[in-house]
């Protein structure tokens, strides 16, 4: 038995088919969106490609633009399909690639949730990519003589400055690494030579941090050297001096950039997944509903137009015997490739 079977004259048929021509031309606004969308976070990610640690971040913005191009171009033919639909002799043309064009089009509505879904669940994956790759780009920042890295020092300043940010997650993080490079170090000064003695790498480690992480807003000239020091310094304290230096993380504010970024887009993605889902459920009406015509030749008379054919446990049902059915087809060529293989070896025996 049919599902949610519906009644319609050539009045409401029409009315259908100009409802669902309008609805793919949104959708195909949508899909440009969604294009237009994909580029632009590419863009931000390759602009901090430095900083990560994997290309795997640019799977959502590369599936965003595929995601754009199929919708402009699915639904520019679904429009077209809307277009023709009253004609029955540019119709018929169609109907052999509708029930096709609706299964893609199904599968489409799928892959478009998957990504939504992903565009609000990838802060952790992200957090672990922001990690490694500051972690990585903060350690090359003295290497401004090597070839390879010498723009790393250029990119975390302007990141800390554009982010108000200081390390990986906090200032503190500049004191464990090497950030002056031996190039700039008198090697016969006693206090050079003593801070890389007593480092079991040999780095030379100073409570300091880089220019870019002081505060524009601290009311004293930044304190970027000796930073834990109170006594270097007149009227100091370094634990309440919170204006001198950013304290927030540049991972976690390049996190909430982009995932508070991935969460916009993911409502826009499930927006335009209830849009598309629309145009599906429409264009299945108007598919059966045009079929089940009694009588071509009367536009006026009534016809039943309906989601699935067949209840849906039976249509899962039958879904999962034709899945069956492929496997013990997959079952039968694999068997029959291997009784090939194994006749000659019985001959030779014999």
């Amino acid at each position: 038995m049919a599902m949610m079977k519906m009644k319609f004259n050539g009045r409401k048929r029409v009315k259908l088919a100009q409802g669902v021509w309008l609805l793919n031309w949104c959708s195909v606004l949508a899909g440009i969106a969604l294009f237009a969308m994909g580029v632009f976070l590419k863009i931000e990610l390759k602009k901090r490609s430095e900083v990560m640690d994997n290309a795997e971040s640019h799977f959502v913005p590369n599936s965003l633009i595929l995601m754009g191009a199929l919708a402009c171009s699915l639904n520019a033919f679904g429009g077209k399909i809307c277009y023709d639909s009253l004609d029955p002799a540019k119709l018929a043309k169609w109907k052999p690639m509708l029930k096709p064009y609706l299964v893609i089009c199904l599968l489409f509505n799928v892959f478009i949730f998957f990504i939504a879904v992903l565009c609000l669940v990838t802060r952790g994956s992200l957090e672990s990519t922001l990690a490694h790759g500051l972690k990585n780009g903060m350690r090359y920042y003295k290497d401004t003589d090597t070839p390879g890295r010498c723009f790393m020092k250029k990119t975390i300043d302007l990141l800390q400055i554009e982010f108000k940010c200081c390390g990986n997650n906090g200032y503190r993080d500049w004191f464990e690494i090497q950030w002056v490079s031996n190039r700039y170090l008198d090697f016969s000064s006693k206090e050079v030579k003593d801070r890389i003695k007593s480092n079991v790498d040999g780095k030379y480690l100073i409570d300091g941090v880089p220019f870019s992480c002081c505060n524009p807003s601290s009311p004293r000239p930044c304190i970027q050297m000796q930073v834990t020091n109170n006594t270097a310094h007149y009227s100091y304290d370094h634990q309440t001096e919170e204006l001198n230096l950013w304290n927030r993380g540049c991972k976690e504010a390049l996190l909430n950039y982009y995932t508070s970024m991935m969460s916009t887009m993911g409502a826009l993605v499930l927006l335009v997944w209830l849009m598309e889902m629309a145009d599906l459920i429409g264009l299945r009406y108007l598919h059966t509903s045009l079929d089940s015509i009694s009588n071509p030749e009367d536009p006026e008379c009534e016809s039943e137009g309906w989601l699935l054919e067949k209840s849906l446990k039976e249509t899962v049902t039958s879904f999962l015997g034709f899945l069956k059915s492929l496997g013990k087809m997959n079952q039968v060529e694999n068997t029959g490739d291997d009784g090939g293989d194994k006749a000659p070896a019985v001959a030779t025996v014999s």
